[in-house]
């Protein structure tokens, strides 16, 4: 299926000015018509809601930017690409487990409030 770029933004869930932006650092390169309108496909869904998911993850724009030029290259660049996921996984989980020890000591907290509300 294609899609014209108010859908693909409206789609994605991202504003028009958000999607020329990733176009422009190289993040997603639509293709276009013969009239020169952009137009997206199931493939660029994909790819912007993995771009996404990085986003949200805390991998900086840098980051996706140089792991999408890599996934340009093709299949030459699997391994480091692969080595920067596993990178970005090491990172993730350690800051999941700050993030767990921080709701650890605010329940404690928590816990010390309503025992003494409750006395």
């Amino acid at each position: 299926m294609e899609y014209t770029s108010g859908q693909f933004a409206n789609l994605m869930g991202v504003s028009l000015d958000t999607l020329r932006y990733y176009e422009k650092e190289g993040l997603i390169k639509p293709n276009r018509k013969e009239n020169n309108h952009r137009i997206y496909t199931d493939n660029d869904i994909n790819w912007m809601q993995f771009i996404k998911r990085l986003k949200d993850t805390g991998m900086p724009i840098k980051e996706i930017k140089k792991y999408s030029q890599l996934r340009s290259e093709g299949s030459a660049t699997m391994s480091e690409r692969m080595n920067m996921l596993i990178s970005h996984r090491y990172s993730l989980a350690k800051k999941i487990k700050q993030l767990e020890e921080h709701c650890g000591k605010l329940d404690e907290k928590i816990e010390y409030y309503k025992s003494q509300l409750e006395q």
